[in-house]
């Protein structure tokens, strides 16, 4: 493990299709050009995408180090711009559900897992899966992703209810994806804050939005990152800004081992 300990973020949603792991792949980029160790953890266990947004085949992925095949250093790829990906299996129905004895057993190789990295992305699932829970409440803070969609938001607040009621999350920041403009933004992170205040006594924190863009669309077809495809973009501008304050401003606890927060999300889960 590294002398400094890594910021550990993990980021989810409450609905599927609302740009997530897009928004990972694109942030861990960001991160490498300005030359931070990155090392991003499909933890969509079951239902990978990120390797195929970035247009990598992985040999070997998740299903192997818990079938005592591989050890977790033996899994990763490189990405692009040096980047690290821990990939997940995609097709694999036992790994949608992981038992605690694999929990454990992942939490037992990624505490033996010797990579230098300063940020750690953890790339969820949607929804209110064990799954999901498990690896949000493994960070230091969750990053969730919702659209203006009044599906994504109440999905959004059902994640948000959920890790703070039974996981006692407490640092929850937001980014609102697809926003045709900044107040339907703002729009969309004070209806759910609002309610999470109300009912949850719970504050969010707005990190800001994503614009609109087909050219990411266009991205995701090409299997290329949006930022490094399109720099100049109002996306890769608003991508840059919220992750130099993810940097700048962090939120929640900054200290602590990954292997603390693992053991903790095994004891709460």
């Amino acid at each position: 493990m590294p002398t400094e300990q890594p910021r550990i973020m993990a980021v989810s949603s409450g609905k599927g299709g609302v740009g997530k792991t897009n928004f990972v792949a694109n942030l861990a980029l960001f991160y490498a050009s300005i030359n931070k160790k990155v090392l991003v953890m499909d933890a969509d266990v079951g239902l990978s995408n990120i390797d195929v947004m970035l247009g990598i085949t992985p040999k070997f992925n998740l299903r192997h180090v818990l079938a005592g095949q591989k050890r977790l250093k033996d899994i990763v790829v490189s990405g692009p711009l040096g980047i690290n990906i821990i990939p997940a299996g995609s097709g694999v129905r036992e790994l949608t559900s992981l038992a605690e004895e694999q929990r454990l057993q992942l939490v037992t190789e990624l505490e033996d897992f010797d990579l230098d990295f300063d940020i750690f992305l953890i790339d969820t699932g949607a929804g209110i899966s064990e799954n999901v829970l498990f690896f949000c409440s493994a960070a230091q803070e969750v990053i969730v992703i919702v659209t203006p969609e009044p599906t994504s938001i109440a999905d959004a607040y059902a994640l948000i209810k959920v890790l703070k009621n039974d996981f006692r999350t407490r640092c929850f920041r937001l980014i609102v994806n697809t926003a045709r403009s900044e107040k339907e933004a703002f729009d969309t992170y004070s209806k759910l804050s609002l309610v999470a205040d109300k009912f949850l006594n719970q504050s969010i924190d707005y990190l800001g939005y994503l614009p609109f863009d087909q050219n990411v669309k266009d991205s995701i077809i090409a299997q290329k990152s949006h930022i490094v495809m399109h720099p100049n973009s109002p996306f890769a501008k608003k991508l840059g800004q919220i992750a130099k304050r993810l940097i700048e401003h962090p939120l929640g606890e900054t200290t602590g081992t990954l292997q603390f927060f693992l053991r903790r999300a095994l004891r709460v889960g």
